[in-house]
């Protein structure tokens, strides 16, 4: 009998943090960070093992669109994107947390200034990988990279 109690325990405690992480979803970015400790530790240690990230990145700071829940072939993930205020299509973040909170990955996109429009943005930008994405979270970040209407 207490082995079913602690079974249940447990299947009620995963439907409680995907009902959690479920909400999130909603959220923006910068929101995420300040509505719970969980995602704001994780991203606070991608961010201190980084150098030279600008201030709106490291906040999380700038205009962006609400996090979306998203599953990879093995795990599920919130991912996100935001760009730097007055500069979106030169200074560009996509990020992700996994489902548990643990870690956070992103795709820091840099376009050259000034670049003329008959170039494409996909072959002059700088791309910088953060938090040591594996090759299924890599996929994933670059998947809403190719969904944005500005690259090409």
């Amino acid at each position: 009998m207490r082995i079913h109690a602690i079974a249940a325990a447990l299947l009620l405690g995963g439907a409680l943090a995907a009902q959690a992480a479920d909400r999130d979803a909603h959220l923006h970015p910068g929101e995420l960070l300040s509505s719970d400790a969980g995602y704001r530790a994780a991203w606070q240690q991608l961010v201190q093992e980084e150098q030279r990230l600008p201030d709106w990145l490291m906040n999380l700071s700038g205009p962006s669109t609400p996090m979306q829940a998203e599953e990879s072939a093995s795990d599920r993930f919130l991912v996100g994107q935001l760009c730097e205020a007055h500069n979106c299509f030169n200074q560009r973040l996509y990020l992700a947390f996994d489902w548990d909170k643990d870690n956070a990955y992103a795709l820091y996109v840099q376009v050259p200034e000034n670049l003329p429009e008959d170039r494409a943005p996909s072959e002059h930008a700088s791309l910088r990988w953060l938090g040591e994405p594996d090759e299924e979270v890599r996929r994933l970040l670059e998947e809403q990279l190719r969904k944005d209407p500005n690259w090409f």
